[in-house]
């Protein structure tokens, strides 16, 4: 049995010489195309409250969509292909919902600088084999909690958003459970934004200028370097992507019984996320949920599931290409309705958030504190909540609660 299983290793995590082409099938395509989809419901509706409360032009916005769609994409085409292994590329929704409290506190210039950093410092995390050790400095329950107290605001809004737009709302609500509890092929948030979109499209007047969906090329931006942007916001964004799209990622895929290059998808992850920083992406790396969804078993025998994240890939590129025509859409409809979308695309994080961060009673204490102060949003000497709930939070772990007796 243990040969079988080393034998197994070697063929689903090297290289082979078998065409591609020849491994789509109807299971793999779906998986992909659900994967996808997954990716672009919700997080760019963040992404544009983010461009918004930072007062981006439309050509950095565009830029922004483009960059982490396009290389979240290319990275998902590249190491599935590579490797024969469903190794889904994205980028980091948890990232986008933290830097909606960054972006109004410095220029594009400085933001750009502070994506190429956190790429940098993930390069060189990924190659040098520290990825286990620098999770161990920060207790996984006070990061899942930093998390929490990050989203919680928006899936509040989720709330407000289905009371303000009770006509799309209600039956975006309701057809989210239905898909929880009966339709589970399908992801309930994939679901629930399908019929909010019919929805709303139905019964709103959805306006979009002409002059708004002409083509706009993306724009390499160039970099100003800070202290302060390195430790507000390159430090705990790549501890985001880190914890919350790495690890994840690569669990998935280790659960599966897949042998993931680890150093290879860190440090290309980090590359990767720098070629965005250039046109202002703050990320492009592996994608926890989706890599879920592409290496389980709905996703066919599994030599060929490598294949649904390269379809997603597909997809998500090709979302980035059109960037230009995506983006004024999503800013003519209902803000109600942007909000909603971000609610539903975190709800599942939230859970998962709270459930990681308050299920080990030993650090009960550092997690609440985390939690609050990520939620309360203060900063103290430009230094941002995250950052801020990150560092108490490790102070009364390691020092208050690892000495209790």
């Amino acid at each position: 049995m243990e040969s079988e299983t080393n034998a197994e290793k070697k063929v689903f995590g090297q290289k082979t010489n078998h065409h591609p082409l020849k491994d789509l099938n109807v299971n793999n395509v779906s998986s992909g195309m659900i994967s996808g989809m997954l990716a672009m419901t919700g997080p760019p509706a963040i992404i544009l409250e983010a461009a918004s409360v930072g007062q981006f032009t439309p050509g950095q916005t565009i830029s922004w969509m483009f960059a982490v769609y396009f290389f979240g994409g290319l990275f998902g085409i590249i190491f599935p292909l590579l490797y024969k292994i469903p190794i889904t590329g994205a980028h980091s929704i948890s990232g986008v919902a933290f830097l909606v409290t960054m972006t109004p506190l410095f220029s594009f210039s400085e933001l750009v600088g502070a994506y190429l950093l956190s790429g940098a410092i993930m390069f060189i995390i990924g190659i040098s084999g520290l990825f286990t050790k620098i999770m161990k400095w920060f207790p996984k329950e006070t990061i899942a909690a930093m998390l929490g107290g990050l989203i919680t605001t928006y899936v509040v809004r989720l709330v407000s958003s289905v009371n303000d737009l009770a006509v799309v709302g209600i039956p975006a609500l309701i057809s989210f459970f239905i898909f929880t509890k009966w339709i589970k092929r399908v992801p309930a948030v994939l679901g629930a934004v399908a019929v909010a979109l019919v929805t709303v499209l139905v019964t709103q007047d959805i306006q979009i200028s002409p002059l708004e969906t002409q083509y706009v090329l993306p724009s390499v931006y160039m970099p100003e370097f800070s202290t302060t942007a390195l430790l507000t916001i390159s430090l705990p964004l790549t501890l985001l992507v880190l914890s919350n799209d790495a690890a994840p990622g690569i669990g998935a895929l280790q659960s599966t019984r897949f042998n993931p290059p680890i150093k290879s998808i860190i440090s290309a992850g980090g590359l990767f996320s720098m070629l965005a920083g250039f046109f202002g992406g703050q990320s492009a790396n592996v994608a926890g949920m989706m890599s879920a969804i592409c290496s389980g078993e709905e996703s066919g025998p599994r030599n060929k599931r490598y294949m649904a994240a390269v379809v997603s890939g597909v997809v998500i590129l090709l979302f980035g290409i059109f960037a230009w025509a995506v983006v004024p859409f999503i800013q003519a409809l209902p803000i109600s309705f942007v909000s909603m979308l971000a609610g539903f695309a975190l709800i599942g994080v939230l859970g998962t958030s709270l459930q990681a961060g308050f299920s080990n009673q030993k650090y009960r204490l550092s997690s609440t504190f985390t939690f609050a102060i990520a939620l309360s949003n203060i900063s103290f000497f430009h230094i941002s909540a995250p950052v801020v709930a990150l560092l108490v939070g490790a102070f009364i772990a390691k020092f208050i609660e690892q000495n209790k007796e």
